[in-house]
């Protein structure tokens, strides 16, 4: 389903200097799939002139959302369209030197964006991701976003090329319990969310139906309101029936 796909690519994004409002709005947007209220944030925030660095940031981690909503719902012109302003508040955000760390992540996110957009830019713009993400966590190893970025190149590269779903998994982990030691914590934080929901579907993936099971019951303990596991992805699950094979390779 499109749905599941949408919750599955929206893997890690990081909460720095989220407005609460933004924030809430998103986060309900997420939890019920709502995603013209996602885009009308985006587009707000984008028309506001003199924006803050932390603003530049947080408006980077919608549209980061929203490009990959765009390319699973086949929206390509308008993915395009949102990259391109993605990256170009990057560069401006690179040019304060804000959160190096972060936006080295961002740009591993990115490039993989650009290989989802042309799977023949994939020679190229794929060591290019990879570099990013471990770039992110050498500056940075107690960011959480870093390992999200390491974690979803291991999973999305082919076994033959360097690929490992078990090894993407473990990357998603440590940047759980990153998240999970956070002061602030991570009520109504939707990348915290987002997050669990793709070491659900990459248990799914290793056919581990038993961990997949376990992390929706820690999603709907966290969020009873997910729409989509609530309704769909763990009523799905549980007519699979037990499977417990791991082949994560």
């Amino acid at each position: 389903m499109k749905e599941c796909k949408l919750l599955f690519i929206l893997l890690g994004f990081f909460s720095l200097g989220l407005h609460a409002g933004n924030k809430d709005v998103v986060y309900n947007s997420y939890v019920n799939n709502h995603m013209l209220s996602w885009k009308g944030i985006i587009d707000q925030l984008n028309n506001q002139y003199n924006k803050s660095d932390d603003l530049i940031l947080e408006l980077v981690n919608y549209q980061y959302g929203y490009i990959g909503w765009c390319l699973e719902n086949r929206h390509k012109e308008e993915a395009i369209d949102y990259l391109r302003l993605a990256e170009e508040n990057v560069k401006l955000l690179e040019a304060e030197k804000i959160n190096h760390s972060l936006l080295c992540g961002y740009k591993a996110a990115f490039f993989g964006y650009h290989i989802a957009l042309n799977k023949f830019l994939a020679p190229f713009y794929g060591p290019r991701s990879t570099n990013c993400a471990k770039q992110a966590v050498e500056v940075a190893p107690d960011q959480f976003f870093g390992y999200i970025q390491l974690g979803n190149v291991k999973f999305h590269t082919p076994a033959l090329m360097g690929g490992s779903k078990t090894e993407a998994i473990g990357y998603y982990l440590t940047a759980k319990a990153m998240m999970e030691k956070r002061k602030e914590g991570n009520i109504g934080d939707w990348n915290y969310l987002s997050l669990l929901m793709t070491l659900a579907r990459a248990y799914e993936s290793t056919n581990n139906s038993a961990k997949a099971k376990l992390m929706y019951d820690e999603i709907l303990n966290y969020e009873p309101e997910f729409k989509l596991v609530k309704e769909v992805l763990y009523p799905q699950l549980l007519k699979k029936g037990p499977q417990n094979n791991e082949n994560g390779k």
